[in-house]
């Protein structure tokens, strides 16, 4: 699997916590997704088996099944689409290959609950993204209806969120109209669906860019990493449901006595295998696929074994 030190025979353009970002030339772009993963800003030395797989499975998914609500930047997820000297067995099922795209300089953020720093504004200002909210709501309340609550896109540290009219001074009113109504249309259908398999999506991170023109949805969809899904289940207002995501290593870390600065402390295995299995059960009962079935995968234990910032 990619390591921050990995490096492919092409420009490497960015590397982020996950991702790596190549040109692929003819104005494609090579996304690969490690295995790496984050908490409170600090990149663990432990990878968690097949979460690239998985960030890319899960976005391919999504970028078919709303390919009727947007249009997306990706052109393949096969091997045998990129440039050749790309083309290395342990990239299977991690790759995505995209047209470039002129990110807007925005979060597309939407929200049908209250949690995160939605909740934090609320409970000091009343206020959710500077707008008014209902009096009266609790923790993990499901909204009136979903919100559009842009942010900033911060090269370090966390984004900032930002009223709709700031959004508006920073790509132009059609520009966040549009990107506001495809936001709020993509979480509809998203929504829709994860609620019939069980899932409350509480809130959910797109990115949209330019493509000839176009307004596209790039990078992830509707994944654990972009995403607060809660077993439907276990939600109650007053109260933070589990998340389908790397919660079982933020509660490991929670115990410790760690200041949530580098290095972080190392994982035990069960932390490792915790943190695997709800991301592949996230995927699995989302799509109705087995991740088995996905190029590159490990395929070893199933979506139970281990139990289980936006």
């Amino acid at each position: 699997m990619p390591s921050p030190s990995h490096t492919l025979e092409l420009p490497l353009l960015h590397a982020g916590k996950v991702r790596r970002l190549y040109d692929a030339g003819d104005g494609l772009l090579l996304m690969v997704a490690t295995d790496q993963i984050s908490a409170f800003d600090v990149v663990m030395a432990e990878p968690v088996p097949d979460k690239g797989r998985v960030l890319t499975a899960m976005a391919a998914f999504w970028f078919e099944h709303l390919a009727d609500v947007a249009a997306t930047h990706l052109v393949s997820t096969s091997l045998d689409d990129l440039p050749e000297r790309a083309r290395r067995p342990e990239l299977a099922g991690r790759v995505m290959l995209c047209r470039r795209a002129e990110m807007l300089p925005i979060e597309c953020i939407v929200r049908g609950y209250l949690a995160g720093s939605a909740w934090r504004e609320y409970r000091q200002e009343g206020t959710v993204h500077g707008e008014p909210a209902p009096a009266g709501l609790q923790e993990s309340d499901r909204l009136p209806e979903p919100v559009f609550t842009p942010s900033t896109k911060a090269d370090e540290g966390h984004d900032v969120n930002l009223s709709f009219a700031q959004a508006v001074d920073l790509v132009g009113r059609e520009v966040a109209e549009q990107a506001r109504d495809l936001s709020l249309e993509l979480y509809r259908r998203g929504a829709e669906r994860a609620a019939a398999r069980g899932f409350l999506v509480a809130d959910t991170k797109f990115e949209l860019g330019v493509v000839d023109g176009e307004l596209v949805v790039a990078d992830e969809v509707l994944t654990p990493d972009s995403s607060r899904f809660w077993p439907a289940e276990r939600w109650e207002p007053g109260s933070t449901p589990p998340s389908y995501d790397k919660e079982p290593l933020r509660q490991w870390l929670d115990g410790l006595d760690w200041d949530k600065a580098p290095p972080p402390p190392p994982l035990p295995p069960e932390v490792v295998a915790a943190t695997r299995a709800r991301y592949v059960e996230a995927y699995e009962r989302l799509t109705d696929r087995s991740l088995a079935a996905w190029p590159g995968s490990s395929g070893d234990g199933d979506a139970g074994d281990g139990g289980g910032d936006r």
